[in-house]
């Protein structure tokens, strides 16, 4: 538990938040990139900068064990640390100065001894606080199916009702495909998946009584769309217990036993074959090892001159996990990669790739109307899943959109077939 302390008047020049920012300039390349207020009142940095409020040493803490990410979303998410400014401006400017300065790389050992310096005259050295409650704790070897199954039930299955305020009626979680600008009228976040669901069924070229497998199926959006409007018989799979409990209570008021089939199933246990095959925002979670054994699965499961259609999340640089945060908190274990190179992992695996299809600004629309709808039900999200969950999700969806917004990742639709027989595609795309 942290201790907050009551702010109390601090003499001009001599608080908390100015001996801090003496010892992080060297840090940080000159003037703080925001407004500091520490425990004691005191207040330092750029009078227009974004404030950010210290407000127990145990925030430090957590940052002097944890530099840089990690440790300030750890003290975020707990309280320790509050931004009282748009999240997503203050953010930004962290990041701008970052950049500007050049401050990726490690802090010289002279300039993070005069920060630890100014953090024991603070008071702010100590044993490390223990991890927020909502940070992840898995165990086993990486990508076991029993580690996976506990990764994935860490985030999906929080609460079907949470995802269904955050989400829309589709529950599509994967970028939606805006036919229309995001604020037209009658055009909704519904629309644009529904609309993103029909573009990947018009790709796979599914017609009545065809076979789909839908690999990693979410909460049913694509499997029951496919079913529902272009007659297929779809069989879905997914580790996620409270998913499936969704999909089955969906198929069944909707009358689609007979079309529909959920099964609580690792992909790599998936056999059969099918006409055609999708995977929806999921290979980002099997990991590097396992991606050519994913890519043989999808490979394997589909007919001759059948399709296969992957929307995927792409990133480039030295954290493809996405980042200490969203490795600590959301996704543990997950890998992305620059399209290009996914694209040669599809091929190797025997598929002949046809189309890529980048969707970058689309998810920053999505992420945009996700983000509405958490704000608008944010008394009713708090009480199902407390305010520590909540402020993990501040920070996962600003930062989310951030990424998307810079280009820091992209999402693409890669559409393969495999050769063998003949694949149908129109020499023209008329999707």
């Amino acid at each position: 538990m942290s201790t907050t302390l009551h702010p109390v008047a601090a003499p001009a020049g001599s608080g908390i938040a100015q001996e801090l920012a003496r010892g992080l300039g060297p840090v940080v390349g000159g003037e703080l990139p925001v407004r500091l207020r520490a425990w004691d009142g005191s207040e330092a940095g750029p009078a227009d900068a974004p404030l950010v409020e210290i407000r127990s040493a145990d925030a430090l803490r957590r940052i002097f064990w944890h530099p840089g990410e990690l440790g300030a979303a750890q003290a975020y998410v707990t309280g320790e640390l509050e931004v009282h400014h748009d999240l997503d401006d203050a953010l930004t400017q962290v990041w701008d100065v970052v950049r500007q300065r050049g401050l990726a790389g490690r802090p010289a050992l002279a300039a993070l001894a005069r920060a630890l310096s100014a953090a024991a005259r603070a008071g702010a050295l100590g044993r490390p606080p223990a991890p927020p409650a909502t940070q992840a704790r898995v165990h086993g070897r990486l990508h076991s199916k029993r580690r996976d199954r506990a990764v994935i039930s860490h985030h999906y299955d929080l609460s079907n009702e949470f995802y269904g305020r955050i989400l829309d009626e589709t529950m599509a979680y994967s970028s939606a495909y805006w036919r229309k600008p995001p604020g037209t009228a009658g055009y909704t976040l519904a629309d644009a998946q529904r609309d993103k669901l029909s573009l990947i069924c018009r790709k796979l070229g599914l017609e009545p009584g065809m076979t789909l497998l839908d690999v990693g199926c979410g909460w049913g959006s694509l499997s029951l769309h496919a079913a529902e409007h272009f007659g297929a018989r779809v069989t879905g799979v997914t580790i996620a217990a409270e998913q499936k409990a969704f999909i089955d209570e969906q198929i069944r008021q909707r009358g689609l036993e007979d079309r529909v089939t959920i099964r609580l199933q690792d992909y790599r246990e998936v056999v059969g074959r099918w006409d055609a095959v999708a995977s929806i925002e999921m290979g980002e979670h099997v990991g590097e090892e396992n991606y050519p054994e994913y890519t043989r699965v999808l490979a394997g499961t589909v007919r001759r001159g059948g399709r296969v259609l992957v929307q995927q999340m792409s990133r480039s640089g030295k954290h493809p996990g996405g980042g200490p945060f969203i490795e600590s908190f959301i996704a543990p274990d997950m890998h992305m990669r620059p399209v290009g190179r996914t694209v040669d992992l599809i091929e190797q695996a025997g598929l002949e790739v046809r189309d890529v299809h980048a969707l970058r600004e689309h998810y920053v629309w999505t992420v945009d109307a996700w983000l509405e709808n958490f704000t608008a039900h944010r008394e009713h999200l708090t009480d199902l899943v407390g305010e520590e969950v909540m402020r993990v999700w501040d920070l996962y969806l600003v930062g989310g959109r951030m990424a998307f917004r810079d280009g820091r990742m992209g999402v693409d639709q890669i559409l393969a077939v495999r050769p063998g027989e003949p694949h149908a595609l129109a020499p023209e795309r008329g999707w």
